[in-house]
């Protein structure tokens, strides 16, 4: 389940989503985070999956890939689905001993197993597309104005980045000390739930000292190329909006009105 996470990694290939500004990437991915959370009827959803998968289709990225990073949160959404399954009050439909299933609880639960679904892929979809710098840069210049009240745009989007590229590392790194684990008779796949979870404590103190490790290589190899925050900083590759990127952000802002309108209209 460790490897299956896709989160923070990037799919290397040539497609027109690699190709678009990460700002414009970033700000499409903020609009369908909020059309899932908007919408509360089945034609929206059917846009958005609509929209979902042009998108895949035109990043080149393999379904199954992306498919393959809701194993990673596969118990979360099963939790999440049961909450709305048995604790939405409604019409019953079934009942279990003290329990019931509403048909309103029915709707929540598909609505939220759709919502979480799409969610993972989307954002998974976006690091994806988008190498580690390019997603800093963008970030950094889509909240440059945040800069006027003092706030570091830079240390944050650096903070972010980091993050994201210690993602997949980590991810090795627990994969490495699971197989030496394995080799000496460890268990981690068979017994009870329970005893699966024990089993991955050992995991933890090794982890932890690896990450500790890692990020005190980083910090001394900052310092010693004289890194000290934004200020005065310049950038290698400068990011610039094409006409490409000016229709997708079209696109963008128009989906966002349609699915305000269409919220507010109960259409």
């Amino acid at each position: 389940m460790i490897r299956d996470i896709t989160i923070g990694q990037y799919y290397q290939t040539k497609s027109v989503i690699h190709e678009l500004d990460p700002r414009v990437k970033l700000m499409g991915t903020l609009v369908f985070i909020i059309s899932l959370f908007l919408g509360k009827s089945v034609w929206m959803y059917l846009a958005v999956t609509a929209f979902l998968a042009a998108i895949i289709k035109f990043s080149k990225v393999p379904l199954k890939f992306i498919v393959k990073g809701l194993k990673a949160v596969l118990i979360l959404i099963i939790f999440s689905a049961a909450f709305n399954l048995f604790l939405t009050d409604g019409e019953v439909v079934v009942r279990l001993w003290k329990l019931k299933i509403t048909k309103e609880g029915i709707y929540q639960a598909v609505f939220m197993v759709i919502r979480l679904m799409y969610l993972i892929m989307g954002s998974s979809l976006m690091t994806l597309t988008t190498t580690p710098n390019n997603l800093t840069d963008g970030l950094e210049k889509s909240l440059g104005f945040l800069k006027v009240i003092k706030v570091p745009v830079h240390e944050i989007a650096m903070m972010m980045s980091i993050a994201l590229r210690f993602i997949p590392i980590l991810i090795e790194e627990t994969d490495k000390i699971m197989s030496a684990q394995k080799a000496r008779g460890a268990d981690f796949e068979t017994g009870k739930l329970t005893d699966r979870a024990k089993a991955l404590l050992p995991l933890l103190v090794p982890l932890f000292v690896s990450s500790f490790r890692r990020a005190d290589e980083l910090a001394v190899a900052m310092e010693s190329r004289c890194y000290h925050g934004g200020e005065g900083r310049t950038r290698m590759k400068q990011l610039h909006m094409h006409r490409r990127d000016w229709l997708a952000l079209l696109l963008g802002a128009l989906g966002l009105a349609a699915t305000i309108v269409m919220n507010v209209y109960g259409l």
